[in-house]
């Protein structure tokens, strides 16, 4: 692929796994992810970095493919004995991953940087492209919801189950972006937005200080989490129609990123509505990846749908051929 550098934006199962495929066709010094971590909690007294466990999981291997999350092979002793004593149990941890929250509580507290903790975990686990936290410093999603006023993320999506209906979502926090998420976008040639839930997981990135307009030139192709008017995995077809008002579709997903977009990469059949919009670009294919297999081939159709959208731009630049007569 002709793209020398990659920016990705990622929140956790569905991005990750995209994330996996790109990995795996472009060289490790092309590709950086810059992670959600929003979802970040503390928990057991441990810092838990949800998406970018699942992200560093999941490039590494070892990641549990049917759950989307925490180790393959996983256990939960630890877990039985804290609901034994009656401590918190509706996160679940699993025995192997506490290893990563112990050494990244002990660093974090020893005041070393969230982005040089997961660049550590990246080279233990054996992962090649750069991964970024997109920021160092604590920004919380928080969900106003119906029922039971405002409740940390996490809380609402595991405690609850996500069961009561969303209002709002809104981002606590000073956080700023990193000099290191800002020079990998700086050094993009084109930004990819993962298959990850807009609200919750991209827009927490986006929401930083001076990211939009990081953005602003380079040619963004996004991909649509939604397929056939659901949700591959998570709450997203539900929170749509309360936070954007309307039907959970690929439609809804070009209106939200809005002028960020340059082209968006769909469901096949899911890209009728969106013919004809304004200044994106729609490739239909198939986004629900299944394997290995699959995320590669979907990394490699995106990366070449970028070429021709890069390529298209290129041309408008060019001023019109000169015909013979036009030659002084």
């Amino acid at each position: 692929m002709s793209f020398a550098h990659v920016v990705y934006l990622s929140g956790g199962v569905g991005g990750a796994r995209l994330l996996d495929g790109m990995a795996r066709v472009l060289a490790p010094e092309a590709l950086s992810a810059i992670v959600n971590t929003g979802d970040d909690l503390t928990h057991w007294g441990l810092r838990v970095c949800p998406d970018i466990d699942t992200v560093l999981y999941t490039l590494s291997g070892l990641g549990d493919a049917k759950r989307g999350w925490g180790l393959r092979g996983e256990s939960f002793r630890a877990l039985e004995g804290v609901a034994r004593y009656g401590g918190e149990s509706w996160f679940q941890l699993g025995d192997r991953d506490l290893a990563t929250h112990i050494v990244r509580s002990e660093r974090l507290r020893k005041g070393e940087t969230l982005t040089a903790i997961t660049a550590r975990l990246a080279r233990a686990l054996g992962v090649d492209c750069t991964v970024l936290p997109m920021c160092d410093e604590p920004l919380e999603t928080c969900i106003v919801t119906e029922q039971n006023g405002t409740l940390a993320f996490q809380d609402w999506l595991v405690h609850h189950r996500a069961q009561p209906l969303v209002r709002e979502v809104l981002f606590h926090g000073d956080a700023q972006p990193t000099p290191q998420v800002l020079a990998a976008l700086e050094r993009a040639e084109l930004i990819v937005i993962g298959p990850s839930n807009p609200y919750v997981s991209v827009d927490p990135i986006l929401s930083l200080p001076g990211l939009r307009s990081a953005l602003a030139g380079k040619p963004v192709v996004a991909l649509s989490p939604i397929v056939g008017g659901k949700a591959v995995k998570g709450p997203l077809a539900e929170m749509i129609p309360r936070l954007a008002g309307r039907p959970a579709s690929a439609v809804a997903i070009a209106a939200h990123y809005g002028s960020l977009l340059t082209g968006l990469v769909v469901e096949r059949g899911d890209g009728g509505e969106l013919a004809g919009r304004d200044g994106v670009r729609v490739l239909e294919t198939r986004t629900v990846m299944g394997g290995r297999r699959g995320r590669v081939r979907l990394a490699r159709e995106v990366l070449a749908f970028a070429e021709e959208l890069a390529a298209d731009r290129q041309r408008a630049r060019l001023p019109p051929a000169l015909t013979k007569g036009d030659v002084p």
